[in-house]
């Protein structure tokens, strides 16, 4: 059969910048990046979705918005700052998506101009999908508000809502322009969702960094009392992490492997099952004990770093195990999030389990049993234990 050959590969690159104030009449970051991105044209507009939450905890953000850019002018803004709901309801409901959509078409957001969607990660994800397909693509600014988007969600090239119930079931692979990590908005953040965000770091140490995950140890009486230089120091280890992961052979997730969501197969069909009531970190804590746990009953993990895991979760302040998350047979709801899993990814199944602290392992099956077991050792053995 006669066939054309084509091949060619495309270069991605975008900068994670860390900053105070991103919108002081000082602070020239924001300007400057939009001056040096050369591959714009001369009128370049912008154009600011902001999650509600993020404008009720900072009600002076639109007006900071707008003074800074009448004052820095390397973009035209599009005075109206666009609200939207926070959380997983902006994913869930297809209609904020497309209310996006009419938005950008009406103010004429071409591939020249951007949209910068300030919020935390579901906010972030539906931006940077409506982004992605609007002309087949307009640039995207990420600026995260929360520990859990500007160390992981948010510095990644992942962009999506929610669909036929299902978690992330539409989306696409598109990074970011830039993403601009402002520590000043981590202030103003609840206790849970400050603490949510611990999760994506523990979870990363474990994978990733048995030196992080000692440091996670060491430092986890600051980051409950808020030391703010603690968390920074965090937040850039973590979000380092995480983009040295999406820099290696599989950025776009094509095979079946997705070590990076260790602890995860549990904790997207938690959230389901909860209708989102319990955060995207908290489930992430509570998949990630589940897994650990199953890492040491399948003979992988020790008991002594198992316990070691268990204990940082509790001395953080999560749950380790949810009614939900209970087995009592091969047709348990949370079970179901194993298939779903799989067929996200596409292939075969594939679990990120752990060997050791800082060492993970790709496993193709998952006895019920043992998920069975390990949760009731969560519920009736470690939950009863103090963390030290």
């Amino acid at each position: 059969m006669e066939y054309l050959q084509q091949s060619f590969s495309v270069k991605f690159e975008y900068k994670v910048f860390f900053t105070t104030g991103l919108f002081d009449l000082t602070n020239t970051g924001f300007d400057a990046f939009l001056a040096a991105d050369s591959t714009s044209a001369s009128l370049k507009k912008i154009l600011f979705v902001v999650d509600q939450d993020v404008l009720n905890a900072n009600p002076a953000l639109a007006d900071k918005i707008r003074r800074y850019f009448a004052i820095h002018k390397a973009a035209q803004l599009i005075p109206e700052i666009i609200l939207m709901p926070g959380g997983e309801v902006v994913k869930n409901d297809e209609s904020h998506f497309s209310r996006l959509l009419d938005i950008i078409n009406q103010y004429g957001i071409d591939r020249h101009s951007y949209v910068a969607a300030i919020g935390g990660g579901s906010l972030l994800d539906m931006a940077g999908y409506a982004a992605a397909v609007a002309h087949r693509g307009v640039k995207h600014i990420r600026i995260p508000t929360t520990v859990l988007s500007q160390n992981d969600s948010g510095v990644g090239v992942k962009n999506s809502i929610n669909y036929f119930g299902k978690k992330n079931f539409l989306g696409t692979f598109v990074p970011p322009v830039a993403v601009f990590n402002d520590d000043q908005f981590l202030l103003t953040l609840t206790a849970r969702d400050y603490r949510s965000g611990i999760a994506e770091a523990i979870k990363v140490s474990l994978i990733k960094d048995a030196s992080f995950f000692e440091w996670l140890e060491n430092n986890a009486a600051a980051l409950v009392a808020r030391d703010m230089d603690t968390m920074k120091y965090l937040i850039k280890r973590c979000a380092e992490l995480h983009l040295n992961h999406i820099a290696g052979l599989d950025p776009f997730e094509k095979g079946s492997s997705r070590p990076l969501d260790f602890g995860h197969w549990s904790a997207h069909k938690l959230e389901q099952l909860t209708n989102f009531k319990v955060l995207h970190g908290e489930a992430v804590a509570l998949g990630i004990a589940l897994d650990t746990v199953y890492s040491n009953l399948s003979g992988r993990l020790s008991a002594d770093e198992t316990h070691r895991v268990i204990n940082l979760i509790k001395k953080i302040g999560f749950e380790i195990t949810h009614p939900l998350l209970e087995v009592s047979g091969e047709d348990s709801p949370i079970l179901i999030g194993l298939q779903e899993f799989r067929e996200h990814l596409g292939g075969e199944l594939t679990i990120m389990l752990l060997t050791q602290i800082g060492v993970g392992i790709e496993v193709h099956e998952m006895d019920a049993g043992l998920v069975k077991k390990a949760g009731e050792i969560l519920k009736n053995e470690y939950a009863a234990l103090s963390a030290v």
